[in-house]
């Protein structure tokens, strides 16, 4: 996975990570938000979404300590980061002022 993930944060597309876990009520309510954002994006933006519980040493490196906490990469550049669950509107923003 690690290999991978890198591959996937070096893209000139920006890439927005959601590290989550299943058992996370507020990662539940992100789900459809960050659904909306994809449809408004369409192939601008990936949206890769990370079980920090199959996930761990991911979860590690990047220090997520509570879920959901999201990361915007762009060329393999950690370019924004937040944790808990913000509006569309407020994505949609972080996405634009990363693009």
């Amino acid at each position: 996975m690690s290999q991978k993930f890198n591959e996937i944060i070096k893209s000139e597309t920006p890439v927005l990570i959601d590290f989550f876990a299943d058992w996370c009520g507020p990662c539940k309510m992100l789900a459809p938000i960050l659904k909306e954002v994809k449809e408004e994006f369409g192939d601008a933006i990936k949206i890769i979404k990370i079980d920090v519980d199959k996930n761990e040493q991911l979860a590690a490196k990047y220090q997520v300590r509570g879920v959901p906490t999201m990361i915007v990469f762009k060329n393999g550049e950690q370019k924004w980061r937040q944790s808990g669950v913000l509006q569309k509107d407020e994505i949609v923003q972080v996405i634009k002022s990363n693009s």
